[in-house]
């Protein structure tokens, strides 16, 4: 089982803390730290990218750089549910683009658990941009 919990500090704003006892500051006034849904397009990107890193790593392929960037629309009634998103990879580095390819798609079919979320909600879209 995981756990996490949010204190309330002031205003809207909460200090947040899960199992690996990381601390961070939600603010839904975005004030002082990244609102819920913010959070939300953060684990996305964090997720996604420790795959396709991982997955690149075993590949050994020669990567020097990646960046994973969420640009999301919201539905306009609430809850304002995330309805797309575009997931943009930039990898850096002599890769073969095949397999970047693959560890995007394994990452996004297979691996990461916050995207199988969003999927239910939103239609997920990647790009990706060699540099």
């Amino acid at each position: 089982m995981n756990a996490a919990k949010a204190t309330w500090l002031e205003n809207f704003r909460f200090a947040g803390i899960a199992d690996s006892g990381h601390p961070i500051v939600v603010d839904g006034d975005k004030k002082a730290g990244n609102s819920p849904m913010e959070l939300v397009l953060i684990g996305l990107c964090g997720c996604t990218g420790y795959d396709v890193t991982s997955i690149l790593v075993k590949k050994r392929e020669p990567f020097t750089s990646l960046e994973v960037r969420a640009e999301a629309q919201r539905a306009k009634d609430p809850p304002s549910v995330y309805t797309e998103i575009k997931l943009i990879y930039r990898v850096g580095g002599s890769v073969s683009h095949k397999a970047v390819e693959d560890a995007v798609r394994l990452s996004k079919e297979k691996y990461c658990s916050v995207s199988a979320m969003l999927q239910k909600t939103a239609k997920i879209t990647v790009e990706i941009e060699y540099v």
